[in-house]
């Protein structure tokens, strides 16, 4: 994936190695990456035990959010494709103890499908 890819916001799949190096002191002893994608400067992470979901905010990106969703506390989501007059995708997520869904906007050309198939898997 190209850098003018990257800049218009299309997803992309990282290695599970680029992702231990971002994630330095949030995994857990024993915690492995299963899949991960990158939207912008935002992760959607997809460990053995949680989604962790990370929002680079700001015009350098130094302050980060993490949000820790386990698996155990979805239940239910959904992803809404980008049409042709709505460009952007979204994806919520609910988790039990929220009244309101957790939001994310994706932009045309992220992998909606592949996040859909690891939220999917992850609830088995």
């Amino acid at each position: 994936m190209g850098l003018l890819d990257g800049l218009l916001g299309h997803g992309s799949d990282l290695t599970p190695g680029e992702v231990d190096q971002q994630l330095a002191g949030v995994l857990t002893q024993g915690e492995s990456v299963r899949v991960a994608f990158r939207v912008l400067r935002d992760l959607m992470v997809f460990t053995d035990r949680r989604l962790i979901l990370i929002d680079k905010q700001g015009m350098t990106g130094r302050k980060v959010e993490y949000l820790t969703v386990p698996y155990r506390a979805i239940t239910s989501f959904s992803v809404e494709t980008a049409g042709s007059f709505d460009m952007d995708s979204e994806l919520k997520v609910w988790v039990s103890g929220r009244p309101d869904p957790i939001e994310r906007t994706l932009k045309r050309g992220a992998d909606v499908m592949g996040i859909q198939q690891a939220i999917a898997a992850s609830l088995k």
